[in-house]
């Protein structure tokens, strides 16, 4: 097999996929799945892509990704994304990828929470990322190197020349002139996600291994409605979009008690929706549901057709039944530290991208659907800033292909108390005495004989709880009970 590359890219969701599209095609690049290529977060993305829908709504865009940050944002990040969002959807289209269109073919736009107006393209009805994934699937013309799990990156002297694996039972290294992490955020660390199962921060953990910095890792995003009651472990997401086309949250008394929390009610930022929800079931012990009660059969099972499908397979008569909902974790606002142009600061030759990098563009809270916008827009940038950058007589120096034991016995059971620990005190509500608790837990699990993918899980849920004692006050998705010591 090859080992040397002019570019590898570790992963396979939009933000991956689609800086290989932006690279010309005379370079020898690999793309790197740790499992099917479809296991990942923008397989299951269902909402859509926000874009401003003209000139004038550009503007409109800013303004409300901003305020949906919290004033949080790296504005200039932000400036990037929805000023190059429109050409960006345009050349997508340009290529063949179809939006779903009215009878006239007009493209249809819908509206999400903290949204201002209707901007979200979507396709399939509420299966865009899946639509999306296949489409860059097939545009793809460099390989894929399935079932590969990255275990270090090959970095010397601040220059990255590429990184380690396991893959069929062995471990070798992979050489190439630039690499990019394009590996997705944090969803299994939290008991309860909508995440892929391949999600579990194990790049931004290789990161911090390596002495690289993560940024905002207090900022979790949790989804306010979530089925958590299957037994899988990515729970079933109920798009956003349900919310802005008519469905409600209504508590077991059909009770629409949002409107106690926000005046925007349902509509409010995600962060200020889960913790309604999270904190009406705790003061009230009522059941809180999502009420469908506003779609057609015909109408929900055409614009709502995965949603339809696996709810009706769980056994719900939707839309007429109520879905009994909770919050999830779903979206990591934090993540590896780069510039504008996806270089993993002070590292040379080493790129990150989409959901596992930090530009600043979300700020305190993701603005809904502006993920799948983040991996076109900056996919580009990095594919663009790596040819014009390439060296084309970059020496590799020696690499070890040693690695320590990857799992060890009893990394089962401690994962799954990380989970619990995660989400019981790093999660929707935090007060400083219970993340002191995980803290000194997480230290204890470091501690013990374990495996290098637990280790590195540890790793980020270190960095989590850190950032999140750091930050005392309230700020976004990052929701502090203060005076509780």
């Amino acid at each position: 097999m090859k080992t040397s590359y002019d570019v590898l890219i570790i992963g396979t969701g939009i933000a991956g996929l689609h800086t290989a599209l932006a690279l010309p095609k005379s370079l020898s690049v690999l793309v790197i799945s740790k499992d099917y290529a479809w296991e990942c977060n923008t397989f299951y993305a269902q909402g859509g892509v926000a874009v401003a829908k003209d000139e004038a709504d550009i503007a409109l865009h800013v303004k409300d990704t901003l305020e949906a940050g919290a004033g949080h944002c790296n504005p200039e990040a932000v400036t990037v994304l929805c000023s190059e969002g429109p050409l960006a959807i345009k050349h997508l289209i340009e290529k063949g990828f179809c939006f779903d269109t009215d009878e006239a073919g007009q493209l249809l736009y819908t509206k999400e929470a903290a949204h201002s107006t209707n901007r979200i393209l979507h396709a399939g009805g509420d299966a865009t990322g899946r639509y999306i994934h296949l489409f860059l699937m097939q545009q793809l013309p460099f390989p894929i190197l399935y079932n590969t799990q990255v275990t270090d990156l090959l970095i010397e002297k601040g220059v990255c020349y590429g990184v380690r694996v396991f893959h069929a039972d062995k471990i070798f290294n992979l050489y190439a002139k630039k690499v990019v992490i394009a590996s997705g955020g944090v969803g299994s660390l939290y008991e309860y996600h909508t995440n892929a199962r391949t999600i579990s921060a194990d790049m931004q953990g290789v990161c911090l291994s390596r002495g690289l910095s993560l940024a905002d890792m207090e900022m979790m995003q949790f989804h306010p409605t979530a089925f958590v009651l299957s037994p899988t472990v990515r729970k079933q997401l109920l798009s956003e979009s349900l919310r802005g086309e008519g469905a409600k949250i209504v508590d077991e008394d059909g009770v629409r008690f949002t409107f106690e929390y926000d005046p925007r009610g349902e509509l409010a930022p995600r962060d200020v929706v889960s913790r309604a929800i999270f904190q009406h079931k705790q003061k009230t012990g009522k059941e809180v549901y999502l009420d469908l009660s506003a779609f057609s059969s015909e109408h929900f099972k055409k614009r709502f057709p995965s949603i339809y499908f696996n709810m009706t397979n769980i056994g719900y008569d939707v839309p007429s039944q109520k879905i009994p909902i909770s919050p999830a974790f779903h979206y990591s606002m934090g993540g590896i530290q780069t510039d504008l142009y996806g270089h993993v600061l002070h590292v040379k030759d080493l790129y990150a991208v989409g959901e596992c990098a930090h530009t600043g563009v979300h700020g305190a809270n993701r603005l809904a659907s502006n993920s799948l916008l983040e991996g076109l827009v900056f996919s580009k940038r990095v594919a663009l800033d790596s040819v014009k950058t390439m060296d084309a007589d970059k020496k590799i120096p020696f690499f070890s292909e040693e690695e320590e034991v990857l799992i060890h016995e009893g990394d089962k059971e401690l994962k799954n108390e990380l989970r619990h620990l995660m989400w019981s005190y790093a999660g929707i509500q935090r007060e400083e005495k219970g993340l002191r608790q995980a803290k000194k837990r997480v230290e204890e699990m470091s501690e013990r004989p374990i495996g290098k993918l637990l280790r590195l899980r540890l790793l980020v849920s270190q960095e989590i709880i850190t950032s999140a004692l750091k930050r005392k006050k309230s700020l976004g998705a990052h929701y502090v009970i203060e005076g509780k010591e």
